[in-house]
């Protein structure tokens, strides 16, 4: 009986060893010491006795017998010889008690390699075992800075918490967030019950996803499993049966499958063409019914300067398409459930719906799996879903102009700076006002201060304290707010604030483009030819940007600005073309090199002449922690 198993399992092997020949790869099980040097193996790290996956086994620790086996670990070496003995008494002591005894192995980035207990592993595996007990010693790779050693270190302090070691990510990043999304603080230690409730989670829902057809996917269990719970949490996943987390898995899989795609973003940074009507069209146009846009708010308008730009902008394209749309504005969605409100616009016939805060991304998302017929935007940067879209504004081809103003004017003073939250685009725009004030003024500083850290007043206090008096702060006033007054670029003076010039959204003309693209097709068929998710990262050549400017503003500084926003309108005009260096003097991008979008999007690092940081989770204020925990920057967001 246990030569038919053997002879089974030496058919797995010949398979293997043909497709390994096949495909140019090597036929046997990889050894550690030909590529980790033998001062790692002495550094090695003891973690004792842990259950570690069956599918992370890999290798082993030398050489030495190694031939015996394929790669997957099914034995070679012919029927009747003493090896194929030794492995068959293996194989009947495991059907009879189980193979009880830890077997040895080294963990190198995530996988691992055995020292003794080969065998033992190939009986295993033979019988479709998902664990083993194993003495593990952890050999450290060289620090470097490429994705996947940052993303190891990042495994090893998720172990640390929660000893959890059969789960794995493609992106940095994806612990901390797991961590977040399962309600807990980073460096919160998971009890035992923590960690019997999610491996069982984990594995119901590996079931459904496999069952689905993960398998055939590049991306892992692990980048499925954060999607999914950024749709429906993990409180849902526990609390569904087998049929129910299959039909959810089904519901998310479009974002499932966008896991897989490097990037997963697909970033427009200006609007495609709009299609031209027919001339059939145009002699005998349809009679539709209007289409019913609601837009969405966390604020009241009157408290919030932010929702009145975005409620501006709904009053504009009423205007501009008459009885062709009816539009309606939902308010302070977050004091209750914005989900609900959600549903309420859904229920008043609207059929497109924009929802002007990162806060609302987690509602809006829900809701567009849920009816994958609705369109759905949030007003947010660098989100990964396919199920919505997002929109946003280079707003620092504004803030370059503002720097570039204030560079001119400061003289031999330093200037300020106030940014509201560590999200992304808002270190993008610090860095442009930056490199404006240095491309005129080179021993100028930044003063960075975040009015998110004791309020505006406070950041306004610091940078006095400083004797900085030239400051580049809010985009748009915040009504009602007793510290509003210094908006834009503005001097501080003994006798009050001078506005100088101020950067303006222009979400009439953002709302106006995206809903003609709805309307005459564009937008699906944008959708249909990308396999990502889809980014509006429109700009000055859009209109969706502008500077204003006060009559107080000298005229050769305004003659000079208006050029480089004439120059930004053309396509003409590049920030962020290197050299370019961080706070470290570490060069960013070299002569003639130029970022790419995503480069910008994803800055976490200041520019050589900004003197301050960006804030810690801790130091943020309640409203900051709320939108930092969706949308910020990842290294503010890692200490949540």
């Amino acid at each position: 009986m246990h030569s038919t198993y053997y002879a089974e399992a030496q058919k797995l092997a010949q398979k293997e060893f043909r497709r390994c020949t096949a495909a140019g790869q090597h036929p046997y099980p990889p050894a550690l010491d030909a590529f980790v040097t033998a001062d790692r193996f002495s550094g090695g790290i003891d973690l004792g006795i842990a259950s570690i996956p069956m599918e992370f086994i890999v290798g082993t620790r030398s050489a030495g017998r190694t031939n015996a086996f394929a790669r997957n670990f099914m034995p070679l070496l012919p029927v009747g010889s003493e090896f194929s003995s030794k492995w068959q008494s293996l194989c009947q002591a495991h059907l009879d008690i189980g193979i009880r005894d830890p077997i040895k192995v080294y963990e190198y980035m995530n996988r691992y390699y055995v020292e003794e207990g080969n065998k033992r592993v190939s009986v295993l595996r033979f019988f479709g075992a998902e664990s083993v007990d194993a003495h593990v010693t952890r050999v450290l790779p060289e620090v470097r800075s490429d994705p996947e050693t940052e993303m190891y270190f990042e495994l090893i302090d998720f172990y640390r918490v929660s000893r959890t070691n059969y789960i794995e990510f493609t992106k940095p990043g994806s612990c901390a967030r797991l961590q977040q999304l399962l309600g807990k603080s980073a460096g919160e230690l998971w009890s035992d019950d923590d960690r019997a409730n999610f491996r069982a989670a984990y594995y119901c829902f590996r079931q459904a996803y496999e069952a689905r057809g993960g398998r055939q996917l590049s991306s892992t269990v692990g980048d499925a499993l954060l999607a999914y719970l950024e749709v429906y949490g993990y409180q849902d996943l526990r609390q569904k049966t087998d049929q129910q987390l299959k039909k959810s898995v089904a519901h998310v899989w479009e974002e499932i499958t966008l896991q897989q795609e490097s990037p997963s973003i697909d970033v427009k940074l200006a609007p495609e063409e709009e299609k031209s009507e027919g001339l059939l069209a145009k002699v005998l146009p349809k009679a539709e019914k209007p289409m019913k846009v609601a837009f969405i708010h966390d604020k009241d308008p009157d408290l919030s300067g932010w929702t009145f730009g975005h409620e501006l902008g709904r009053q504009h394209v009423q205007r501009v398409f008459g009885d062709k749309i009816e539009t309606a504005a939902y308010f302070n969605a977050l004091d209750a459930d914005p989900l609900d409100v959600i549903h309420e616009a859904i229920a008043d016939g609207n059929t497109v719906i924009f929802t002007t805060s990162p806060r609302l991304l987690p509602a809006s998302l829900r809701a567009a799996v849920d009816d994958p017929k609705l369109t759905i935007l949030n007003c947010s940067l660098n989100m990964s879903h396919r199920y919505i879209r997002t929109y946003y504004a280079r707003m620092y081809e504004a803030k370059f102009i503002a720097g570039v103003m204030a560079g001119s004017l400061a003289g031999g003073d330093d200037v300020g700076y106030i940014c509201d939250y560590p999200i992304y685009g808002q270190v993008a725009g610090i860095n442009a006002f930056a490199l404006g004030v240095q491309s005129i003024n080179p021993r100028a500083k930044v003063r960075l201060e975040w009015s998110s850290v004791g309020g505006l007043g406070s950041a306004m206090e610091r940078l006095a304290g400083q004797g900085v008096r030239l400051i580049s702060s809010q985009d748009l006033a915040r009504l009602r707010d007793s510290g509003h007054t210094p908006f834009g670029l503005a001097i501080v003076t003994e006798n009050g604030t001078v506005n100088l010039a101020r950067p303006v959204w222009q979400w009439g003309v953002y709302y106006e483009t995206i809903l003609r693209r709805i309307q005459d097709k564009t937008f699906q068929s944008e959708a249909d030819r990308s396999a990502k998710a889809l980014n509006y990262y429109w700009g000055m050549s859009a209109g969706v940007v502008e500077m204003r400017y006060s009559d107080k503003l000298p005229a050769a500084t305004r003659k000079m600005a208006e050029f480089l926003g004439r120059s930004f309108r053309a396509g003409m005009c590049e920030p962020f073309r290197g050299p370019l260096y961080d706070q470290s003097g570490h060069p960013v991008a070299v002569r003639d090199q130029t970022l790419s979008p995503e480069q910008i999007i994803d800055m976490t690092w200041l520019n050589e002449n900004v003197v301050g940081a960006i804030p810690a989770w801790g130091e943020l204020d309640e409203t900051a922690r709320l939108t930092v925990g969706i949308a910020g920057i990842m290294t503010s967001k890692q200490e949540n």
